[in-house]
């Protein structure tokens, strides 16, 4: 088992916890899985059953593969993804909701 980082993009879906006015949300994921494919598999179920609807995941690989490519991983994010690990869970560590009309650093604006 291993553990992947996924970023989840999630839509509108009634009794989601969305804020008021939000469009969806952008969610930074630790999941455990044999391979990626597992770990989105299981990422993808966990938020439906928590009533938020993914759109579309990213997978940017095992910590391996990150520290491969060159990411720094801070201890705090190491830490999340031993608890993924050692609960062999899905951990949301960040979700930052999408307002109609706000640009993002995407944009060049802060």
């Amino acid at each position: 088992m291993k553990v992947y980082t996924l970023l989840v993009e999630v839509g509108r879906k009634t009794g989601d916890g969305l804020p008021d006015g939000a469009t969806g949300a952008a969610l930074v994921c630790y999941a455990s899985g044999k391979d990626q494919a597992e770990a989105v598999r299981e990422t993808v179920a966990i938020l439906k059953q928590a009533d938020l609807a993914p759109l579309e995941v990213t997978g940017y690989g095992s910590i391996e593969d990150r520290l491969a490519e060159g990411h720094e991983i801070p201890d705090e994010e190491r830490a999340l993804m031993d608890r993924a690990l050692a609960e062999n869970s899905v951990i949301i560590a960040q979700m930052d909701p999408f307002f109609e009309g706000c640009k993002g650093a995407e944009d060049g604006e802060d």
